[in-house]
């Protein structure tokens, strides 16, 4: 499987702000957009034309950092999204979400996306009784995730259940003291907080 394995401070430092890709590093004086706030490379503090194409692009490529996604990935998303009823951009930002990587992430059981990824790619993760090992599968409403016993003694999950200070959003319901996670509702645009102007990415991809 073909997955990013560079640096992904580096993804941060590309997009000028924070992807929130190292976890709690990323809230801390560590993290090196705090002290290089430009584009890596040698050419990275020169002076960049902007352009529409450029606009366009940069949207695209910050929402696919955020979630983790390959290019193919990513564009199979969108057009799976354009088939649907409904406002393109905001149907894929739904999909984007309810991948169950992200649900668990937003949950509180891991530090970031990428850890989401691995718990559930290493088998800690239930849906509806049943382990599942795939990170993209789409959740629905009315389903539930939980942590296998394994999970729930690993100390890395306790410790970010016991120290990240994370909003859960309102789609969610996550019952703490039983390791689970209740997609309540399907997640409308204004509960979804990354900043990503989707309509960029429809004018990216429909040209």
């Amino acid at each position: 499987m073909a997955r990013y394995t560079k640096a992904v401070c580096r993804l941060c430092r590309r997009e000028r702000m924070k992807l929130f890709l190292k976890g709690t590093k990323c809230d801390t004086m560590r993290c090196p957009i705090e002290r290089r706030p430009y584009p890596p490379g040698q050419h990275g503090r020169g002076r960049i034309r902007e352009s529409e194409y450029l606009l366009q692009l940069r949207e695209k490529q910050k929402a696919r950092r955020i979630y983790g996604l390959l290019e193919k990935q990513f564009r199979n998303l969108y057009d799976k999204a354009a088939r649907e009823k409904g406002i393109t951009g905001e149907s894929l930002l739904r999909m984007l979400e309810l991948r169950l990587d992200n649900v668990v992430y937003r949950a509180g059981f891991a530090s970031s996306r990428n850890q989401a990824r691995q718990l559930v790619r290493h088998g800690h993760v239930n849906v509806n009784g049943k382990r599942v090992t795939i990170p993209s599968y789409a959740m629905r409403q009315g389903e539930v995730i939980t942590l296998r016993d394994k999970a729930r003694k690993m100390i890395v999950v306790r410790h970010n259940i016991d120290t990240l200070d994370r909003a859960v959003p309102q789609w969610l319901e996550v019952a703490v003291d039983e390791f689970k996670g209740t997609v309540r509702d399907l997640p409308l645009r204004a509960q979804i907080d990354v900043p990503v102007r989707e309509q960029l990415i429809v004018e990216l991809y429909s040209k």
